[in-house]
């Protein structure tokens, strides 16, 4: 061989060498986590050892063997795969670690089907030390997975779980876990990490202790048992929407959050899911703050909120009867009718003290005196209200809100009690009163925040506050009786139509029942727009709040109206027309007035009139107010620019403004409205006419469910109620609701996936006929999907221009949704979750059951144009 050929070849063979070499090196040098082996479970004969890490299904999470900030210390931990700055979100040996020089641990799966982390010379460091359910010979079998919600399970050889992470957290709650807490000590709570490098238990703890309603403290671990007994932040109550004591948590905001309070088993569970931020979690640093963190995707982790925030969120800032506002130094004052137990360390800003009463209760200086025997001198003791508050710790829960329960009726509880320090009447949850030092009070600057009631001496209270807003004891001991017995007796003669001008007759009524409160009259100006006679409509509709409520004068709506000109018509629905109004102020308003021929009357008036004003979430319409005289009776609403979904829907030429994204977006704001209504709200409600020409549109085309006239209450323990008379609208009613009476939130949930399938495709379900074929809406759209054809259901206007995953997604939703058998349909808890996950449904079956105003008028689909305007929509059916 040449001389040259030879030397060409060693430099190449060294080359390549090279190369390999400097390969190896830099592989070396990349994290451990680029070069580690993946698997899928462990086993018995498979163990996790190092370098190697335990992935979800999704690639979304990843279990391995980590070392926090390089410490010398090294733990089994969980973290979401290629996200940064990595958060461990769960660890095995957080008592235990393993010394980082160990390199022959390993997690594997024992004879006896439990979980074991042992070290290099196979010491048992961690267990999970549950009772074997496993026989040796199935043991083969147990596997332990990672699951892609993050939860770390063993299962059985047949699948069943045995043990679960999610059952023992650590610092950090992830979306759809449980934190559970109960009366028996056996709950979960975060525990925080003792250092950022350090993730043993820390000084910080986070959970819900088992009262009603229930809130989330965060408490200073002091090591004993009863690990938290220190307050370092408390949320205030769940009001079954948000806790109100976190301003940023708008209480008509669908937030994701989830409290179920079991009263009976004596526990409390706690969940989340942000719909609109699925990676996210919750954890507690080892500083005590708690942070919601999510991820867009992009690798990164965001802030979202975080508490404390500022020193009034720190529990007890200012003491006993002191209250907290971060945004008015200095920071800390006393209550009205105290005054700080010492002055000297107020004075240096050492409010934890807190204060004293001034002057002592009547109830104190009559202590051996029952309530019913104090006669005249009760009236020494009063109220004092404050507003916009976080409201104490240690509340006593009276009574769930209902129909029948008033503020009122919360006063008259804590009056009878000369324990009762304060009360307050919060929506949502009802009758709230304390007989504790009322501790951790704080200000809220911005419009948030409840009414607490506070009792003091007559002597601290102001005249007005003594004889108009308190109401004193002695003025409702001595005249509550004939009050309401008067009041009723006019009202009475208001509604059965002896007075001919009904509104008049609320604003005599009223001014007659505020001499009676305040010897003073009251004047209202005829010219005015508004009559502030709102305690007589409030008592005409069975509330005693009338907070905002307006009733409107009939001259003013005619001239707002042009006279209910037909060029200020909007539509009609069910209960009769509606007009577009210009008030005096220049604030457009929707008027609907009732007609005499809707097939609804007084009721359903009073009904949709206690139902919006009382409901308060984005995707419902809101109520301003309302007119009554002799036959007229009308609401006021908050205009809606865009009108109703049905005119943009089923107009060829207006419906080119609904893109997908629109349309996908009125879907889950529709879902959301329907969620709040049967599971948010303080009452479980029916709806039970939801429907396109139902749905109105906001500026930004956001929708927000309307016309409430036939929707019912019914308890939240109630699965079916019946009635005698089926009220709806064709195509949209349920099959057991339409044939037998008989509705549930499953009759809501029917309707909506009737109008799911109509936003995807723009045709009308009682007005669709295919060609020559005898065929109903709900059967064309099931057969396009059983045969794989589904996108051919799409509204061809909008083209390609669509996200197929999202439109298949909501097609299967619509489908489940119409189902026959009330069973077989989703919750609407489901449908949010399905929306906005990847979560899927089971196969829906063939909908058989239809109603059509025409089954043989045959007309192609795609000549639709006719507005919903013209449906019929009220029908009425004897039930069985």
């Amino acid at each position: 061989m040449p001389m040259d050929i030879r030397t060409r070849s060693v430099c190449a063979l060294l080359n390549g060498s090279m190369f390999f070499f400097l390969f190896i090196f830099l592989f070396s040098l990349l994290p451990s986590h680029y070069h580690c082996a993946e698997v899928d479970q462990i086993t018995l004969l498979q163990p996790l050892a190092q370098g190697q890490i335990l992935v979800s299904p999704g690639h979304i999470f990843e279990l391995g063997f980590f070392s926090p900030n390089n410490s010398a210390k090294k733990y089994v931990g969980i973290w979401h795969k290629d996200i940064s700055p990595r958060k461990v979100v769960w660890v095995a040996n957080r008592e235990k670690p393993l010394a980082v020089a160990d390199t022959s641990a390993s997690l594997t799966v024992t004879s006896n089907g439990n979980l074991k982390l042992v070290d290099g010379k196979q010491k048992s460091i961690w267990s999970t030390n549950i009772a074997s359910l496993v026989s040796s010979s199935n043991t083969s079998s147990v596997a332990a997975v990672l699951l892609d919600n993050g939860n770390f399970v063993v299962n059985d050889h047949l699948g069943a779980e045995l043990w679960k992470s999610f059952d023992y957290p650590g610092d950090t709650i992830l979306p759809n876990m449980v934190l559970r807490d109960s009366k028996s000590g056996k709950g979960h709570f975060l525990s925080s990490w003792k250092a950022e490098n350090d993730p043993s238990p820390g000084k910080f703890l986070l959970g819900l202790p088992p009262q009603a309603p229930s809130q989330v403290f965060i408490w200073i671990n002091n090591g004993s048992n009863d690990s938290h007994s220190i307050p370092y932040w408390r949320s205030g109550p769940w009001d079954k929407s948000s806790f109100i004591g976190v301003p940023e948590m708008d209480r008509r905001y669908i937030n994701g959050f989830s409290v179920d309070d079991n009263l009976k088993q004596g526990t409390v569970d706690f969940s989340y899911s942000l719909y609109d931020k699925p990676v996210s979690y919750i954890y507690i640093s080892p500083e005590g703050i708690v942070r919601i963190r999510f991820s867009k995707n992009d690798g990164k982790w965001y802030d979202h909120w975080q508490t404390p925030k500022n020193p009034c969120d720190i529990y007890g800032a200012c003491g006993p009867f002191g209250v907290c506002k971060a945004s008015a130094p200095p920071i800390c004052k006393c209550l009205k009718g105290f005054v700080p137990k010492s002055s000297a360390e107020w004075s240096k800003g050492n409010w934890t003290g807190g204060c004293m009463r001034q002057t002592k209760l009547f109830c104190e200086r009559q202590t051996n005196k029952s309530v019913s025997s104090r006669g005249k001198k009760v009236d020494d003791d009063g109220f004092w209200k404050m507003v916009g508050l976080k409201i104490p710790d240690s509340h006593e829960f009276i009574t769930a809100l209902n129909a029948e329960e008033t503020s009122n009726d919360c006063k008259l509880r804590c009056l009878n009690n000369c324990s009762c320090l304060a009360y307050a009447f919060v929506n949502n949850i009802g009758c709230l009163v304390w007989s504790k030092d009322l501790i951790d009070i704080q200000q809220f600057s911005a419009s948030v925040g409840v009414d607490l009631y506070i009792r003091l001496a007559r002597s601290e209270l102001g005249e007005l506050t003594r004889r108009v807003r308190d109401e004193p004891i002695h003025a409702l001991a001595h005249y509550l009786f004939m009050y309401n017995f008067i009041k009723g007796l006019l009202l009475f003669f208001c509604f059965i139509d002896w007075y001919p001008d009904v509104a008049c007759c609320f604003a005599q009524t009223h001014c007659l029942m505020l001499y009676m409160q305040t010897g003073q009259t009251q004047n209202f100006e005829s010219s005015g727009m508004i009559k502030s006679s709102r305690d007589g409509l409030l008592e005409y509709i069975g509330k005693h709040d009338p907070l905002e409520l307006q009733i409107y004068d009939f001259d003013s709506i005619l001239i707002a109206t042009n006279n209910f000109s037909v060029a200020n018509k909007l539509g009609q629905g069910g209960f009769g027309p509606v007009y577009k109004g210009m008030l005096q102020d220049g604030k457009e308003v929707a008027v609907k007035r009732l007609s005499s021929s809707s097939g609804q009357g007084i009721e359903e008036f009073k009904n949709e009139m206690l139902l919006i004003y009382n409901l308060q979430h984005k995707n419902l319409v809101r109520i301003m107010g309302c007119c009554v005289k002799e036959d007229e009776k009308l609401l006021i609403y908050e205009f809606m620019p865009n009108k109703s979904l049905d005119t943009f829907l089923f107009d060829t030429r207006k419906r080119v403004v609904l893109d997908w994204a629109t349309r996908f977006n009125i879907i889950h704001g529709v879902a959301r409205g329907l969620l709040y209504l049967h599971y948010d709200s303080y009452v479980k409600v029916i709806h039970r006419d939801l429907k396109v020409s139902n749905i109105l549109l906001d500026e930004k085309m956001n929708p927000k469910i309307s016309d409430f006239g036939l929707a019912r209450i019914v308890e939240g323990t109630q699965n079916l109620e019946n009635t005698q008379k089926v009220v709806g609208t064709r195509g949209y009613m349920s099959p057991e609701y339409a044939m037998g009476g008989i509705f549930s939130e499953k009759s809501d949930v029917y309707s909506f996936g009737v109008l799911v399938l109509e936003i995807i495709s723009s045709k009308k379900n009682t007005r669709f006929c295919l060609y020559d074929q005898q065929l109903g809406f709900l059967t064309y759209a099931w057969n396009l999907w059983n045969e794989g054809r589904g996108l051919e259901l799409v509204d061809a206007i909008l083209g390609d221009s669509y996200s197929s995953t999202e439109v298949l997604k909501c097609m299967h939703i619509g489908l489940l949704c119409v189902q026959d058998n009330a069973v077989d349909r989703p919750t609407m808890a489901d449908i949010a979750l399905m929306l906005s996950s990847e979560k899927d449904g089971p196969q829906p079956k063939l909908p058989l059951f239809t109603i059509q105003i025409s089954a043989f008028h045959h007309q192609p689909h795609s000549e639709n144009t006719n507005s919903s305007k013209k449906e019929a929509t009220i029908t009425m059916i004897e039930g069985r």
